[in-house]
Formats: C-alpha cells, structure tokens, sequence
C-alpha cells in the first residue's frame, strides 16, 4: 500500500521545537525520507542521542536552518518539501515597555530565518519546476493578541510573506503555505507547568470555541497533508490551527 509521502524527501528545521517532534514519526510513517535541522545538533551528544532515537532520519551538522538546505541537496538528494519550523518565546511585553532590540529578535528568528530558509528552497526547487515550502507560524496575528504585539507583528510577517512567494514562486510550481497553530500542546509554549495549572488552563481553554488544546499529533497529520501531493492545488494559505479561534 503506498503512502502519501513515499519517495518525497523533507527537511524539517528546529526540529526539537514547537511541532517538530510529533512531525518526525508523523513524517516517516507516511513514508519521507527525512532530514532534521536544529541548531542543538551542533553539541555532537545532542546530535548522537536524537539520531539514536530516530534511526530512520537523517540528522543534518549544519547549525544553520538555511544551509542544511545545500546540505541535504548535495547530500541526500533533491528536497521535495521543505519545512521552516520557527519558534521564538511569546513574552509578554507592553508596547510602551518594550525596546527595539526586543522587536529585532523575534523579527529574526520569526521572520528573517524563514525568509532565508524559503530563499535557499527556492534556489534549489525552481530549476526542477516542483516543491513545496511550508512556513510554521502562528494564528495569534489572525486576531491579534494583547500585550504581545511584538510576537503577533513578527509571526504576521511570516503569514505575509507565505502570501507574496505564493505568487512569487507560482509559476515555478512550487507551492508555499503556513501552518498557523494557536494554543496547540508544545513545550515551546505550553511547558509542563503551566499545563499542570488548572486554573490557568481554564482560563486559556475558555477562549477556545471547542474547549480544548491541540494535540501534536492534530499539527504533524495537517503537515503531513501540506507536504503531500494532495495539496498541489492548494498555495498562498495561511492555514489557522487554533480549534476556531481564528
């Protein structure tokens, strides 16, 4: 029986981050060839211990998110699909409290490593006329959130540029859309303490319209399809993954 990601080869970056774990088995159960990205991989323990626990993946020695993009095409073949997962802690920080310097970090790491990381894909798919490029943002710009607009204004920057190398890219056959997850289970943003606060949480779920938090799993199986030849005709989405809140 084939599977929707057989002999598709995709690199995911941070890996280790936000819906990077529940993508790799997620990834390798319908087939890719996988190759992982994450700027941990540089301390060699690090890198040994997660390819011992995914045998199956290919671990890439570039500290770089767009650099394993030449890596994995010298290395390991031409990449179908490349993922940019991107996190950056979403403080919360009052406008009139906050500096430039605090804007400027999570421009880079929200907005200027993807923009990197979709040029490298791009240089790399357009001579083949195929690929696809998925940028993991956020939902919180879709609605906007209070007191975090450093994190809301960096993510849209992400959803913006989904939109333009949609039509930029397009005509190349490269498809380019974002998953754009809120109040989805991550360590990255949900760690175990606060998930262990039950008021805390209901609070949070409150503002869910179907009560709950996302589940991993939910983020990789919508990945999954992004990546798949059944979203060929699908580009230039930013896709909310927030249970209706967006």
């Amino acid at each position: 029986m084939s599977r929707p990601l057989d002999g598709r080869t995709i690199l995911v970056t941070n890996v280790t981050h936000f819906v990077g774990p529940p993508s790799v088995p997620a990834f390798l159960a319908a087939g890719a060839r996988l190759v992982c990205h994450d700027e941990g991989f540089a301390d060699a323990e690090r890198a040994a211990a997660f390819g011992a626990a995914h045998p199956d993946a290919i671990v890439a020695p570039e500290p770089l998110a767009e650099d394993c993009v030449a890596w994995a095409e010298a290395e390991v073949g031409p990449l179908d699909v490349v993922v940019s997962n991107d996190h950056f802690p979403a403080h919360r920080i009052l406008v009139d409290a906050a500096g430039r310097d605090d804007f400027r970090a999570a421009l880079e790491a929200l907005a200027v490593t993807p923009f990197a990381v979709a040029g490298a894909a791009a240089k790399a798919m357009k001579p083949r006329r195929a690929g696809k490029i998925i940028l993991v943002t956020s939902a919180a710009p879709l609605q906007g959130l209070a007191n975090y607009s450093i994190y809301a204004a960096a993510r849209e920057a992400a959803n913006g540029l989904v939109k333009s190398l949609a039509r930029e890219l397009g005509k190349a056959n490269i498809q380019v859309n974002a998953l754009a997850p809120n109040f989805v289970e991550s360590p990255s943003y949900f760690p175990e303490a606060l998930l262990a606060d039950e008021a805390a949480m209901a609070k949070i779920t409150r503002q869910i319209p179907l009560g709950r938090l996302g589940k991993p799993e939910e983020a990789a199986a919508y990945l999954v399809f992004l990546a798949s030849g059944q979203s060929d005709f699908i580009t230039g989405q930013v896709l909310a993954f927030a249970g209706g809140w967006a």
